[in-house]
């Protein structure tokens, strides 16, 4: 059965999952398909949604992780980092109409 594009009413909605803590302690999470804000949750339990921006000016411990050139997106709020969902396109080259 294939994992479906929206979340139903029925179903939990989908998680980020972890990929990395950086030294800093920051987190770097695999972003869930079409994800356009933050799904962190702080200490009572309470999630960000934290909108989720393409970030360029990211330090050295994210390029040598991850390449000098990669597609990093970061929360508004809590500056969690997020990489790009596997399934969509990359959004690094020129815009497309």
């Amino acid at each position: 059965m294939s994992t479906p594009k929206f979340p139903l009413p029925d179903h939990p909605a989908p998680v980020s999952e972890l990929v990395d803590t950086l030294s800093d302690g920051t987190k770097v999470k695999r972003r869930v398909l079409r994800q356009r804000a933050c799904n962190e949750k702080d200490e009572k339990g309470k999630v960000c949604a934290g909108h989720l921006k393409r970030w360029y000016f990211f330090g050295d411990d994210v390029k040598q992780k991850f390449g000098p050139e990669a597609e990093i997106y970061r929360c508004e709020n809590c500056k969690t980092l997020y990489l790009p969902n596997l399934e969509e396109e990359p959004r690094s080259g020129t815009l497309r109409w």
